[in-house]
Formats: structure tokens, sequence, C-alpha cells
């Protein structure tokens, strides 16, 4: 049996997406992945991280503002021999055989706004005889797309992200670590999360915290007793990972939430919110069995200040994460329920591997 050739189509010259990293570093065992060599993971410097984000902003503005209908679909122009394109949430506007992954449904129109005029070009570049199958990340954005396009349903099966489990060592420090990671300080959450430490750190002085995350000067100045690191390296956050016990994620808004796979790998419970723009959140955290999930209050959401919801939200992850830190056996209870996630569970490679392979096969009878 012959290796299958894929390449894989980004829908921007830089990919920034740990998914692909990880799938290209563990490829089913019959698959070779083409167009590779720029896959990095995520973008950490931030200088590049700003500056392309400001160029994405300002292209989707510019096409929001004059209605241009513009799908992110793209003409893959290789002089390496492949079987089948492997669309990185876009489209192809190939006439070969390609596949596509997709984190949010709104990725597939550049602007995000998916116009009348883009969803109909949408629509018949998916229901395309070359687009061989569509692969939302969760069941809540296959139902999105399919609430769209209920005709694309024999089309469409998730296929959930991946990741391997580490080996990483013992800790060194018997200290209790809480780790918070976020490149976008507001709406993942920021500043409830350093109100839910500031809580910590005065009842478990104790307890060390990493947070991480580009914090503005005037809130840095507001919460001076926390220690505020800069984003690092996709390596050295793996790095505070191995040496964590709890991640803290109380995130308002993901296209998936990614980062909480590689938190429950490391074994490391999680503490999280659920709010009307984390959809797949309830898909990869089990309350009480792998993290605790506090439901937000109200469908519209507040970054940038502490209401009365947003106390009731603090409070409420406080008291959670003061259960593991002081119940040692809840938390190696549910560190173990973590890994067995990522080694046995829907989010195993050996599970996403199968998975794709079979959908590659099936593409090219």
């Amino acid at each position: 049996m012959g290796k299958i050739k894929i390449y894989l189509q980004y829908p921007w010259k830089f990919p920034d997406s740990p998914y692909y990293k990880y799938l290209v570093e563990n490829p089913p065992e019959n698959v070779e992945y083409l167009n590779i060599h720029k896959q990095k993971g995520s973008v950490t410097s931030m200088r590049k991280f700003f500056f392309l984000n400001f160029l994405k902003k300002t292209i989707r503005n510019s096409i929001k503002i004059f209605r241009i209908p513009l799908p992110n679909a793209h003409l893959t122009k290789s002089k390496q021999k492949y079987d089948i394109i492997h669309c990185a949430h876009c489209l192809s506007l190939n006439k070969k055989l390609w596949v596509t992954d997709i984190e949010r449904f709104w990725q597939y129109s550049i602007s995000g706004n998916n116009t009348k005029r883009e969803l109909s070009i949408i629509k018949k570049l998916l229901a395309s005889p070359y687009c061989k199958k569509i692969l939302p990340w969760s069941e809540a954005t296959k139902k999105d797309l399919l609430k769209i396009f209920p005709e694309l349903r024999n089309k469409t099966e998730v296929v959930y992200p991946a990741v391997p489990v580490p080996k990483f060592k013992n800790k060194k420090s018997k200290k209790i670590k809480i780790i918070f990671p976020t490149r976008y300080f507001w709406i993942k959450g920021g500043l409830i999360a350093l109100e839910v430490i500031k809580k910590v750190k005065e009842k478990y002085p104790s307890v060390e915290v990493l947070f991480i995350s580009e914090v503005p000067e005037k809130i840095r100045k507001k919460y001076r007793e926390i220690k505020i690191m800069k984003v690092v390296s996709h390596e050295k956050l793996m790095k505070h990972l191995s040496e964590s016990d709890i991640f803290f994620y109380p995130s308002l808004m993901d296209t998936f939430g990614f980062s909480l796979l590689e938190a429950l790998s490391f074994g490391l419970p999680v503490v999280s919110v659920n709010t009307s723009h984390t959809k797949s959140r309830k898909e990869i955290i089990k309350n009480g069995k792998n993290g605790f999930l506090i439901e937000y209050p109200k469908k519209d959401l507040n970054y940038y200040s502490i209401g009365k919801e947003e106390r009731e939200v603090v409070n409420k992850l406080f008291k959670k994460l003061s259960q593991l830190i002081e119940n040692k056996k809840l938390r190696e209870k549910m560190s173990k329920n973590c890994i067995k996630t990522i080694k046995e569970g829907k989010f195993s490679i050996k599970e996403r591997n199968k998975k794709l392979e079979k959908i590659y096969r099936e593409a090219l009878k």
C-alpha cells in the first residue's frame, strides 16, 4: 500500500495553529504531507503576531466596507505531485480532489461576514464533486454548518484535533502551580483571571501563578502583586505546562480552544467558563471529570470591566480553584482523566489518524 501524498493548503502565507504542527509531526502511517516547511505552530514573536493580526483585520474590514463577496478560497500552485489537497480551514479553487477542515464556519469567508453572495459561492465550492469531505473540528461547528447547508450532511464528518501525550519529567517544586497563558488578554478573560488570581494569592500565598499574556500597562500597575510574564514560545510554554498543576482558562471567546487539549495532555485539570462564544468547550471539558466549567450568566460578553455578573463568575471560579488547591486526591484523579482523554479518547492521535487515512482513501475511489 503506497503512501497518499497530501498537499496542505493554508489560508494565509504563515500558518498559525498548532493543529497542523501536530498533524505533520504525527501523520497517519500511510500518509505523507507536503508544503510543511513553514509549519512551526503558533507565532510567538509579538511584533510579527500583532503585524499579522493588523494585516488580517485591515483586509477583513476593507472587504466588509466595500461588501466584496470574497470566500476564503485558494488556487494551489505547486510543482510537487500530490493526490489530494487538504485545505486548512479554507476552500480550494482547484479542479482536483480536496478536503477541508474547519474550526468555525465563518472562517470560510475572508471578511468573516458570510454575506448572501459569499454563502452562495461557498456552497457551490463545498458542493463541488472535487470537494470530497468537510471536516469540522467539533460537533458545534458541524451543527452551525448544517444549519446553513443541510444538503451537505453526507459530506460532513467531525474529525477532532489531536495532540500527543508528552514525555515530561516530574515537577521539581512541591508548591502548587497555576498557569494562565494567552496571547489575547481581553477576549480570553484576562481581567476576570487577574481578579481570581488576586483572591488566590490572598488566601493561598504559597501557590505559584504563571500569568502569561501581553497585559496593558495600566492593568499591570493595578495588579502589581501578581507576576505577569510576556508571551513565550510554544516550546517554552510546553515546559511551563509540564511544571504546572492546574490550567486556569476563563476565556470568554474561542473558535475551538486548542490550548485546552495541550493542557489536558500534561494532565492539568482545567478551570474554565462556558459562554455563548465557546460552543465547543463542553466537548472538551467534562465538568467534574477533567476540569470545572462555570456558566457565564449572560449572552452579551463584557471583556473590559468587572460588573455584578462578572463578580459572580470570579467567585465561582475561585471556589473551583480552591477545591483543586486543597484536595490533592481530586487533582490526581482529574489529572489521570485528562491524560486518558488525550491518550485514548476522541482527541487522541490514533483516533484522528484512523479517521483521516480512511477519509483520504475513500476520496481517491
